[in-house]
């Protein structure tokens, strides 16, 4: 206390000058020494009062859409990224609590697949932020498969699915892990067969979608009811959207504005909108692209010369929790992401006009990865249903 007030530069300085002002030979009693003390004290309350009023207004940045963004908790253009509390639904699948409590049993149920051993949730995991924690998948007889699981959280959003957007649905894509050979491999006409046989789960089709056959339009309807509920929307960053000052970190607002502005992370031009991702197809020169014969992505449902080696935007929602990253499992961290994205990418042929070499700092990088983080809801137990005998 007596360095910072000889230093001048603390409160106790100023509380002595007020002192000597108020109480030093000379000073005479009434008016005089009230405007004294409201000169010397009027400083300190202004400064303070410019110091509040700096921190609330928030910085501004402009964002890839080329919009001012303040970073300020709950500030009006913030409201982009403000997910609706449901993703919608077809008007043939509106959700209810039978069509989610069958669409549950099918999903965690292994015997959808030839062996028997493995169900959507082998791959799509709850305890992996609802993917397989594996670089690639694994399918039939634990044969690793092309590509990365992607996870189901948020999928309810999307308007296309799959890493080449092969499918247009959570309903379209249902049935296709259980068709692929290489996947789940089911015997389809021994499915059906079974599951009309089963009285439990005959009875649960009924209640969900009465009237209608047990077949795989019905099956991929409750399935697709139940991807619907794995929703991520209650992350520091949304309560922060939503006016909480305390959900972010500086450093994580920090990692947003890196996130958001064109000029530092470019982040946002294809992790856009409040589900993270423009649901586009983009080439990111990783290292796997460079290889002969390599995966070549979206182009092998729209063959255009951009989309060779083009694979979807993935939601960075829940990022936190699904590592390996892209669709090759090529990254083990956020840092590497980043680190990739820094350097614009490895190959650079046929590289997403968004792609380019970034210009962060070591402490924008850590920022950057420390925003991603605050990406991910409080992880709640999903209680596992009880399947028909």
């Amino acid at each position: 206390m007596n360095e910072q007030g000889k230093a001048g530069g603390g409160w106790t300085h100023a509380a002595d000058q007020i002192k000597v002002a108020t109480g030093g030979r000379g000073a005479g009693p009434g008016k005089p020494r009230f405007k004294l003390r409201t000169l010397m004290v009027a400083p300190l309350v202004l400064g303070a009062a410019v110091a509040f009023a700096t921190r609330s207004a928030g910085t501004v940045v402009h964002d890839t859409d080329g919009e001012a963004i303040t970073l300020q908790a709950g500030h009006p253009s913030l409201a982009k990224w403000r997910l609706p509390s449901e993703p919608p639904s077809p008007d043939n699948n509106a959700p209810t609590a039978d069509r989610v409590a069958l669409g549950k049993m099918l999903f965690f149920d292994p015997r959808l697949s030839r062996d028997g051993n493995m169900s959507c949730a082998t791959c799509h995991n709850p305890m992996f932020g609802w993917s397989d924690g594996l670089p690639v998948a694994r399918g039939f007889r634990s044969e690793a498969l092309a590509r990365a699981t992607p996870t189901v959280v948020n999928t309810g959003y999307n308007p296309i699915q799959m890493w080449d957007g092969r499918k247009a649905t959570l309903e379209d894509q249902a049935m296709g892990p259980m068709e692929a050979a290489q996947e789940m491999n089911m015997n389809l006409p021994a499915l059906f067969k079974w599951l009309n046989q089963n009285g439990a789960y005959r009875e649960a089709f009924q209640k969900a979608y009465p009237g209608q056959a047990i077949d795989s339009g019905t099956l991929s309807k409750a399935i697709a009811a139940y991807e619907r509920t794995v929703v991520s929307r209650d992350s520091p960053f949304d309560r922060w959207v939503a006016g909480d000052t305390t959900a972010l970190t500086p450093q994580q607002v920090r990692g947003f504005g890196v996130f958001i502005d064109p000029n530092k992370g470019n982040c946002s031009v294809c992790h856009s909108g409040a589900n993270f991702t423009d649901n586009g197809f983009h080439n990111l020169g990783l290292a796997s692209w460079g290889e002969n014969n390599p995966d070549m992505g979206r182009f092998t449902q729209k063959p255009i010369a951009r989309m060779k080696g083009a694979f979807k935007t993935p939601t960075v929602r829940e990022a936190a929790r699904t590592a390996p990253y892209f669709h090759d499992g090529s990254a083990a961290t956020l840092a590497d992401v980043v680190e990739h994205y820094a350097k614009g990418g490895v190959v650079k042929d046929n590289l997403s006009p968004n792609m380019k070499a970034l210009d962060l700092t070591t402490e924008e990088k850590a920022a950057l990865v420390e925003f991603m983080q605050a990406l991910s809801s409080p992880h709640t137990a999903v209680e596992l249903p009880r399947l028909p005998n």
